[in-house]
């Protein structure tokens, strides 16, 4: 089969298409025929050796994807051949990806996909998918009501976000760069849209919450707006730091004066009882079409180097994917 296989790590130049022999499935695998893989940060992160976990050179990249099943093992019952599925947050350091025409992983990994969802966007579930729903329901656990602040909000992550936080009744806000983000946040059900915060814009914000403030805030970005964060968020408030790359200096105080909670996560921090309640939500989410993912981009698998790029420069908003086989 085609695969992209990264012989040696570095820039996206390095990702090229390579004939790969595909491995037996076990007992509890699945094999797949993959028409969509999903490009998460970790993945370009990854390909470069500067990640936390290093895959064993020559490897195939890819966490996420989309297609149909082709081989099920003896012990797999949830998903048969013939099957329309979504390949969720494989593990990384994985030497086998979905960056491919087919792949076998363990069935744990893949679930079925219903069918109004394309395989663009199953391939745009995964981390973005299960992220947005661990830090909103399980690390904030945003109820009906409440009002929630998502920076960013044009990104794969936040605009499955604030899908969520529609679903369970919440007012939500968020913001974006560009025009084309702010629509994009305003059709996913963003009650309020703004430009991203600054002390400036503050005031405006807070209007819409009767001076309150929100809630809770989503960040993707914490070394830039963590201080502006603690001075919006309610009293008795949660943010949720989602992504950072780098320092800053906050006032405690802040936290001290609003008693409000200040939690990270990372996903692969998960147990197996917090992933199967995230896969379940998610997955209720899809059968009741609350939850439709965004797909930004396709780039055909040809030109995945340039898909690794657009997710670096952040050229696109909702999710970037690479198409693996037509239909």
């Amino acid at each position: 089969m085609q695969a992209i296989q990264i012989r040696n790590f570095g820039t996206a130049e390095n990702l090229q298409m390579a004939q790969v022999v595909l491995p037996e499935i076990s007992s509890t695998q699945v094999q797949v025929n993959v028409y969509a893989a999903g490009v998460n940060p970790s993945d370009v992160y990854t390909s470069t050796g500067t990640y936390a976990i290093k895959p064993t050179l020559p490897y195939t990249p890819g966490l996420d994807g989309a297609g149909i099943v082709e081989q099920v093992g003896a012990d797999v019952t949830h998903v048969k051949i013939g099957d329309r599925v979504f390949i969720a947050s494989l593990p990384s350091g994985m030497t086998s990806g979905t960056f491919a025409e087919e792949i076998v992983c363990d069935a744990a990994f893949v679930y079925p996909l219903p069918e109004h969802i394309s395989f663009e966007q199953g391939a745009a579930l995964g981390i973005p998918a299960l992220t947005a729903y661990r830090a909103v329901v399980q690390k904030a656990k945003l109820t009906a009501g409440q009002t929630i602040f998502i920076h960013g909000a044009s990104g794969a992550v936040g605009l499955q976000a604030i899908q969520i936080a529609k679903a369970i009744g919440a007012t939500v806000i968020g913001t974006a760069s560009r025009d084309e983000g702010k629509a994009l946040v305003k059709e996913a059900g963003a009650d309020f849209v703004f430009d991203h915060l600054t002390e400036e814009n503050m005031s405006e914000v807070l209007a819409v919450t009767n001076d309150k403030g929100p809630d809770v805030i989503i960040e993707f970005l914490a070394n830039v707006n963590l201080q502006t964060d603690l001075q919006l968020v309610a009293k008795y408030g949660v943010i949720v730091v989602v992504g950072n790359r780098g320092e800053i200096t906050i006032n405690p105080r802040l936290i001290m004066q609003k008693e409000c909670d200040v939690r990270g996560m990372v996903l692969f921090n998960t147990t197996s009882e917090e992933h199967q309640a995230l896969i379940k939500g998610v997955a209720a989410l899809l059968e009741s079409k609350q939850l439709q993912p965004v797909v930004g981009y396709t780039y055909s698998i040809e030109h995945a180097g340039n898909a690794f790029d657009a997710v670096i420069e952040g050229k696109h908003n909702g999710k970037v994917v690479v198409q693996t086989r037509t239909e």
